[in-house]
């Protein structure tokens, strides 16, 4: 993998100045002004880019009642999975018009797409980079659609384990992707100092010799600071222009003042200081709940042909069904029984798969 590159001319790597993403995330409520005043806070706060997100809910999930895609807990306790992503998707009429503002005001945008209509899109408008969310690090069909456009990855590992690291960085390295920077990320809203485990950017950097940055979602920026110790070239920290504004990730978002902030408490760096962790290797609640798997999107036939227009890639409550990364297996095998619509797909419902499923 290579320890520099560049996104916009501008170099990302351990000889260079951290690089710092505004992340928008849902947090323009919905309002293109709100979008749009944002990217220019987040220009005067001295960040390098501004990061939106580009999906709709079907492409995240399926539009179910089914307890399972319940939320249960943490930010968003009580919402449906469905509702919650209509609400803080980023409408895709505004994607021109906040990629130009960016230029014109010379501050990047890029953002994560989380299917390949959404990749289209995002290349249709010239995207210098894009971002892989923790979820979709092993949907290894929109990875590889993804670092087929040549263009810089950042990806975040905040429900990977170790092995999935390794696994996904050798599967874009057989295809000559290069120019990869891995996120460490605790996939909690918000995560604690103390299970931050920051030592974890240093090994990522030596165990895959890869540009290793941070995805923070503590409180505050004082976990950030500390990850510049453990050699972290590349930072994303959620903001909002005020948490009293509400807003799907605003309780763990910055406030414009805070987005300025670089030096912060020992205590809360010391805290964060201690011990190697994954993601996907903690107990923490957020761990691995919604993995990208296969779920039928129509009712099947036995015999039927398996193929995007009756199963879906999706975040599967509770890691059910078998994982995109064997999207070569299951994409024109034919169904060995009848299926449901909305059921996840198991290997035993596939007439002699190519390849036996992994374990773990």
């Amino acid at each position: 993998m290579k320890k520099e590159f560049a996104i916009d001319g501008r170099m990302i790597g351990p000889a260079h100045p951290p690089y710092i993403i505004a992340e928008i995330s849902g947090n323009h409520n919905h309002d293109f002004n709100r979008l749009i005043k944002m990217i220019d806070v987040a220009k005067e706060a001295g960040a390098d880019a501004v990061k939106l997100q580009t999906y709709t809910a079907d492409s995240l999930t399926i539009d179910s009642q089914d307890d399972r895609f319940m939320l249960k807990g943490g930010t968003w306790d009580g919402w449906n999975l469905y509702k919650l992503y209509e609400k803080a998707h980023t409408p895709w009429d505004w994607h021109e018009k906040a990629f130009a503002h960016g230029r014109a005001i010379g501050i990047t945008v890029f953002s994560s797409p989380f299917d390949m209509a959404a990749v289209d899109l995002l290349e249709s408008l010239n995207a210098p980079a894009y971002k892989v969310a923790s979820n979709e690090f092993t949907d290894w069909a929109l990875v590889e659609y993804i670092a087929s456009k040549g263009k810089p990855m950042i990806m975040s590992t905040g429900t990977s384990t170790k092995k999935d690291v390794a696994d996904t960085l050798d599967f874009l390295k057989k295809r000559g992707k290069e120019d990869v920077c891995i996120l460490h990320c605790v996939s909690a809203y918000p995560a604690k100092p103390e299970d931050s485990h920051l030592p974890t950017i240093t090994d990522i950097a030596q165990s895959f010799d890869v540009i290793a940055g941070f995805s923070d979602h503590t409180l505050g920026v004082d976990v950030s600071v500390a990850a510049v110790m453990a050699g972290a070239c590349v930072f994303e920290k959620h903001f909002t222009l005020d948490r009293n504004d509400g807003g799907p990730d605003s309780s763990f978002s910055l406030e414009p003042q805070e987005l300025k902030a670089l030096c912060q408490s020992v205590r809360a760096a010391h805290a964060a200081s201690e011990g190697i962790q994954y993601g996907g290797d903690t107990d923490l609640k957020a761990k691995n709940i919604f993995p990208r798997c296969f779920w039928t999107i129509a009712d099947i036939a036995a015999g039927e042909t398996l193929g995007w227009n009756n199963i879906r890639s999706i975040r599967s409550p509770g890691g059910v069904g078998i994982r995109t990364r064997e999207f070569e297996s299951v994409i024109g095998s034919r169904a060995a029984k009848p299926m449901k619509k909305h059921q996840p797909v198991e290997w035993g419902d596939i007439e002699s798969p190519s390849r036996k499923a992994k374990a773990g």
